[in-house]
């Protein structure tokens, strides 16, 4: 998968779940220290998002913009995942005014991101994860990915939306 970030190729390590494939199994943390796993979404349909970073413009641009999808899309569940702790999340959240989407932390499931495909494997952002949005089914299974190929560009709303209905 071609990934650039200000357009330097990046690699990313995994393999990245394909249409199909099982969502994994994770432990990730919300805002309050409480764990959330795939089990506690059974019979919903997620939009799984992952992003570098929530203190940079992009990955909070496209978080607020998700917030107010999810407002029109109450059947689906949204999940921003990034490697922010969950304290600096809430914060920001809190500050933004998101209480659509729920932000998660990888603090104690740090492999998620290269069983998802999505762990950037050089560069100025070695360790981060890149910009991709899995459509999951309420089946547990990937019905849409996107992977954002510039990471300082922001993906495309309204075909994830379209994928999550």
């Amino acid at each position: 998968m071609s990934v650039t970030f200000q357009g330097k190729p990046i690699q990313l390590k995994g393999k990245l779940l394909a249409q199909g494939d099982a969502l994994p199994a994770f432990t990730l943390v919300k805002g309050d220290l409480s764990a959330v796993q795939p089990a506690d979404f059974r019979g919903k349909t997620l939009i799984l998002l992952t992003v570098p970073s929530l203190d940079t413009g992009v990955c909070a641009a496209e978080t607020k913009r998700f917030n107010q999808e999810a407002a029109k899309i109450p059947q689906v569940q949204v999940l921003v995942v990034s490697r922010d702790l969950p304290f600096a999340q809430s914060r920001f959240c809190q500050a933004e005014g998101v209480d659509k989407v729920i932000t998660l932390s990888d603090v104690r499931d740090s492999g998620l991101a290269e069983r998802l495909g999505v762990s950037i494997a050089d560069g100025v952002l070695q360790g981060l994860m890149a910009r991709v949005a899995f459509v999951v089914g309420a089946d547990g299974k990937v019905k849409y990915v996107q992977v954002v190929p510039e990471i300082t560009q922001e993906p495309d709303y309204a075909a994830i939306v379209a994928a999550a209905q």
